[in-house]
């Protein structure tokens, strides 16, 4: 049984009774995983869904001669693998552990039988679908308009958070698939922003010197 209050800290179960809390408590498992561990594949069959307690967890899409592309990072705090529970349809993509994490592993069963019994309970479900469609408009929107340099920067920002200095919690080649280019571009632009002066830059970690730059160019 994993604790009653990390689950009330998702917005799908947010209000839910004390009744349903625990039996999906009950039903939950804690999962460590090290960087590298892969907790699904594309096109597998799912039963379960997940949440991120600590570190990230990448969603990621291969092509046919073997490029990544990581279309979503799951953070603190985040619940991902929930499509198949509404549409039956097999995983749509990877999920692989980018630093050692955590994750609340949840059944499929108890949360179907909550939904029967409660159907009202599905908006949150709803809402958490309109935010998946708002932010893969904002990533539609980013591969339009945005060149390599100005989609490098907005990650870096993003990865960033609120701090001036920060550790690359990802590989070059994991950045260039969430960047959606190849490795080669994606360190000609940070080696751009380093000689404009906007990021200082010593193996993984990075420094940002002039944040309104990088914020002018990522948009």
């Amino acid at each position: 049984m994993v604790d009653k209050d990390l689950l009330r800290q998702v917005a799908l179960f947010s209000e839910l009774d004390e009744e349903w809390i625990d039996k999906i408590a009950e039903s939950a498992i804690m999962r460590e995983l090290r960087r590298g561990d892969v907790l699904f594949t594309e096109g597998e069959e799912p039963d379960e869904l997940f949440v991120t307690v600590s570190g990230r967890i990448a969603m990621v899409n291969r092509s046919v001669d073997g490029r990544e592309s990581v279309v979503a990072l799951m953070e603190d705090g985040d619940l991902f693998g929930e499509m198949p529970l509404f549409d039956s349809q097999d995983r749509s993509t990877d999920g692989r552990a980018l630093e050692t994490s955590q994750v609340i592993v949840i059944p499929y069963a108890p949360v179907r039988e909550l939904y029967a019994a409660q159907p009202s309970q599905l908006w949150q479900a709803v809402a958490l679908m309109a935010r998946r469609l708002r932010n893969m408009d904002g990533v539609l929107a980013d591969s339009v308009f945005l060149d390599v340099t100005g989609r490098t920067a907005k990650r870096l920002l993003e990865i960033a958070g609120d701090r001036d200095e920060f550790a690359l919690p990802v590989t070059q080649e994991e950045l260039a698939g969430m960047v959606g280019a190849s490795r080669e571009r994606v360190n000609k632009a940070i080696a751009s922003f380093v000689k404009l002066g906007w990021i200082e830059q010593r193996d993984r970690r990075y420094a940002i010197v002039n944040r309104k730059q990088l914020e002018i160019r990522s948009t």
